[in-house]
């Protein structure tokens, strides 16, 4: 299908809820992923409401895999067992002023608690490009926005309730737990159920949102430092064609007494007169305000509002990590693949990402560039492509997101995790019998 046929039919989705109530589809119909790309190996599906609830169907199943918010796009939350779901677990239990924390159920939304933070006077210190992904999936996968100095969401996690697979409760905290925290953030679904997070906060802020059009990809590989340190936030959505960044999405914080006046040109690219969606051919009406309109955190850092269908409905996605001191080099390298990956390409985003300490993270203790690709629901042609990209990346030591397609072999990825086989002996110690495993851990962590 053409690009522009595609997205006519794609566009009438915009206005739809993000996910059908998914009360409605235990054990009435197949339980599919968010992008339709996949069906769940099991309708059976019970849901927990509170901590002895979470405990009891733990102990009761002898395998079983959680799902919350259903954005992942391959089968690590896969079971053809039974799958639980914590939908109703979603308030917020405690806010501390004192310590600047906030403690809430694990499948809220970012969206929800951002709302409430807010309101409150207070922030987190990043978004990802949806707020309607649940604060436990996105940090069990290492999920991230954007910024220079910003670590992925996980890095705000100051302490996680979990149950482990004997129905155990056991907390960890980054004050008192010092390796096994820094192992269970980033813990792919494969210790236990994580039931409880504490975040760590900060006062409320107000942020302008810039959008900039064709950025010459020569400028970007002489000034790339400079733009990426240009604001608070920053996404560069390419096409990766005519040797340009399509648009530079430019986040920044409001100082006191900013009256916020965007130059007209911004290293060769021109400043938006209307807002834009991602993917030019898209109506903007479900994007985040841009323009400078100042408006608070949680309105500026993600690209899609609240509410609704956010990108460009039904998609696939890929996401592959490289050290930031390889920036331009990877970027050029998918360059060069331009014309095999345009025929299936709905939009690439560059985004930057600081270091972090958890085991698993594509970003252990390496600040990082992460490409992605959101495809058009062709499977077939996009499992041709992805191999080609990785081949490219692969001098730099590439890695893919946990909860995105990739065709990396199990051997290449494992190497790429310096403390795997300590995470397997944490997988061992709090899962010996494997309740919580499936097809893709054991393949792409213990090689099975």
């Amino acid at each position: 299908m053409k690009k522009r046929d595609f997205l006519k039919l794609s566009s009438t989705l915009l206005a739809t809820p993000v996910l059908p109530p998914l009360a409605n589809l235990i054990a009435v119909e197949k339980i599919k992923n968010w992008a339709g790309n996949f069906e769940f190996s099991t309708t059976r599906l019970e849901q927990a409401k509170s901590l002895q609830q979470v405990q009891k169907l733990v102990k009761g199943y002898g395998k079983m895999k959680v799902i919350g918010t259903r954005h992942c796009f391959n089968r690590i939350a896969d079971s053809p067992d039974q799958l639980i779901s914590l939908v109703e677990m979603k308030q917020v239990l405690a806010l501390d002023t004192k310590a600047k924390t906030v403690t809430v159920d694990a499948n809220m939304k970012y969206g929800d608690l951002a709302t409430y933070l807010n309101n409150k006077g207070f922030a987190l210190h990043n978004l990802a490009s949806l707020p309607h992904i649940s604060i436990a999936g996105a940090c069990a996968t290492a999920t991230h926005g954007s910024g220079i100095k910003n670590g992925n969401l996980a890095t705000a996690v100051a302490a996680m309730e979990i149950v482990l697979a004997n129905g155990e409760v056991r907390t960890l905290s980054r004050t008192k737990d010092g390796e096994a925290f820094r192992a269970a953030v980033v813990h792919l679904g494969g210790l236990g159920v994580v039931t409880k997070i504490t975040l760590d906060i900060q006062p409320t802020f107000m942020m302008r949102q810039y959008v900039y059009e064709n950025l010459p990809l020569e400028e970007l590989k002489n000034h790339f430092e400079a733009i990426e340190s240009s604001a608070y936030s920053v996404s560069l959505f390419t096409d990766w064609q005519k040797k340009r960044i399509n648009e530079v999405w430019l986040k920044k914080r409001v100082g006191p007494g900013e009256k916020g006046d965007a130059k007209p040109e911004f290293y060769g690219a021109k400043l938006a007169t209307k807002n834009l969606h991602p993917i030019a051919e898209l109506s903007a009406v479900n994007c985040t305000e841009q323009l400078g309109v100042p408006g608070p955190w949680y309105e500026r850092l993600p690209h899609f509002r609240m509410g609704f269908t956010p990108s460009s409905g039904k998609e696939l996605q890929s996401e592959f990590f490289v050290p930031y001191r390889n920036a331009i080099e990877a970027i050029l390298a998918v360059e060069r693949l331009r014309d095999y990956i345009s025929p299936h390409l709905l939009i690439s985003e560059i985004r930057t990402i600081d270091a972090d300490d958890f085991w698993m993270s594509p970003c252990y203790k390496q600040p990082s560039m992460a490409i992605h690709f959101t495809w058009k629901p062709d499977w077939p042609s996009v499992r041709k492509v992805l191999p080609m990209i990785e081949r490219e990346l692969a001098p730099f030591k590439v890695r893919p997101h946990w909860g995105k397609l990739f065709t990396l072999a199990p051997a290449q990825l494992q190497s790429r995790y310096e403390k795997l086989p300590e995470f397997k002996q944490l997988m061992a110690e709090y899962d010996p019998k494997g309740k919580f495993r499936n097809e893709f851990l054991n393949t792409n962590l213990l090689g099975r």
